[in-house]
């Protein structure tokens, strides 16, 4: 493997242009590296050096060339060669100007009025994972980018910011895209683009800032739908008990379990069909009840608290993340079935499997998948610690803000362990949560 060749000494370098009838007549690298007698990749390294330093201007010339000379402030803008573009800005602005965009914490890259692409700061080889001059050596049109919308549509040369900026001279903010970078990834991008304008009016170049958000893309999605399974078990020796102490049409429906800390769960059922004492009779009968607790109760319906310590077909969807809806209601065909949910990459063999250990005769009859939005309930859940959530559930599903209460705050927060001064404090920060997402019109929080 060869050593790569020596760079020249910037004095060596310096003294080419120095030699020049006029200092400020722009040289290409070629030529430079012709006069001191080394190769063109040698030489762009102490020119590029140069620059950064303020001692040499320089410009793009054409696809992948550039044009350097020795500025001169007191002399005003440097020199153009006939048919040039203009490009980015030189001397020592120019140079102050880059080491500002290289510090940038954003992708930059800056676009000239023909659309090639002249300037890419660190953090944008980066995100496009590009070396800076394969990203100015491409036009912000080329296919090569593979730009398209959420939906896998190509993004049109009339459809980009770039060229929107272009015609209008306004800037255009929260374009959103996906890209696909050299190793295939796809990424989505989130970018800003802004005018740089001269005297006139006319642009003269486009900024563009850029991230990547493709971790908030995917959560994005994943709190605004979701795809749900959808369960129905059939079970004699679930059912048995319920269905004997009804007088007709039954449904009993789980509103919610809270897990604790002790490993017990707290599952609030509302039932219709049944008369409250004998409800509560058939769940103090099951060997996985710890205690049984009145919240509220109509002519028409009864709401229990049910504290369980062994496994329950509940606290089995609990545990994978779903829930059970309904311990008993009558399906389609008029037999009765409990109703469950679950995320739809759970193998429904886990569940059913785990439900023949509470009851053996379980028997799955009926599943489907569906398509769900997920509401303000996900948001909350992620920003709420497990403790403030369960005090949220456990205060609404026990009636504490129902008037007048069916549940004290004394009696909640035994039920979670805790003393009554936790309680409150759990479920203050809660409802602050709750309040903060649904009113708070930035929402920070939920991105």
């Amino acid at each position: 493997m060869e050593n790569p060749a020596p760079q020249p000494a910037a004095e060596d370098v310096l003294a080419v242009f120095d030699g020049l009838d006029d200092p400020r007549e722009p040289l290409a690298t070629i030529e430079v590296a012709d006069r001191v007698g080394c190769t063109t990749r040698a030489a762009y390294g102490t020119l590029d050096a140069l620059a950064e330093r303020g001692e040499l201007g320089s410009k793009r010339i054409g696809a992948r060339a550039r044009a350097w000379w020795r500025p001169s402030d007191a002399d005003g803008p440097s020199p153009e060669r006939p048919g040039e573009d203009r490009s980015f800005p030189s001397t020592r602005d120019r140079s102050v100007i880059e080491r500002i965009l290289e510090a940038s914490p954003v992708s930059i890259v800056v676009v000239d009025p023909s659309g090639d692409i002249s300037f890419a700061n660190e953090r944008a080889e980066k995100t496009l994972g590009l070396e800076r001059d394969e990203i100015t050596s491409r036009t912000y049109r080329q296919r090569e980018w593979h730009i398209t919308y959420d939906d896998g549509t190509p993004v049109p040369v009339e459809e980009h910011p770039v060229t929107r900026v272009l015609e209008t001279g306004e800037p255009d903010y929260g374009f959103e895209h996906w890209i696909e970078l050299p190793d295939g990834t796809e990424r989505w991008l989130s970018s800003n683009s802004a005018p740089v304008l001269d005297g006139d009016g006319t642009v003269e170049y486009v900024v563009v800032g850029f991230e990547d958000a493709t971790s908030l893309k995917e959560r994005e999605d994943k709190l605004t739908s979701d795809q749900r399974r959808v369960l129905d078990f059939r079970s004699e020796a679930s059912f048995a008990r319920f269905l004997g102490a009804a007088d007709g049409e039954v449904r009993i429906d789980v509103d919610e379990v809270v897990t604790l800390a002790d490993g017990t769960a707290l599952q609030y059922v509302t039932a219709s069909g049944i008369a409250t004492r004998a409800l509560v009779e058939v769940f103090e009968r099951q060997s996985a009840v710890l205690d049984v607790r009145l919240v509220s109760s109509t002519a028409e319906r009864s709401r229990v608290e049910v504290r369980v310590g062994g496994p329950t077909l509940s606290k089995v969807f609990d545990d994978l993340g779903g829930k059970v809806t309904s311990l008993l209601r009558y399906g389609d065909d008029g037999t009765p079935v409990l109703t469950g949910e679950l995320p739809g990459d759970v193998d429904p063999r886990t569940v059913i499997q785990a439900a023949r250990r509470v009851y053996p005769d379980a028997e799955l009859v009926a599943q489907e998948l569906r398509y769900t939005p997920r509401l303000l309930r996900d948001v909350v859940e992620e920003a709420l610690t497990d403790r403030q959530f369960a005090a949220l559930r456990t205060a609404y599903y026990g009636g504490y803000f129902e008037t007048p209460r069916t549940s004290t705050g004394d009696e909640l927060a035994d039920q979670l362990g805790v003393t009554r001064q936790t309680f409150n404090q759990h479920l203050r920060k809660a409802q602050r949560t709750v309040f903060e997402q649904l009113l708070e019109a930035s929402g920070e929080e939920a991105r």
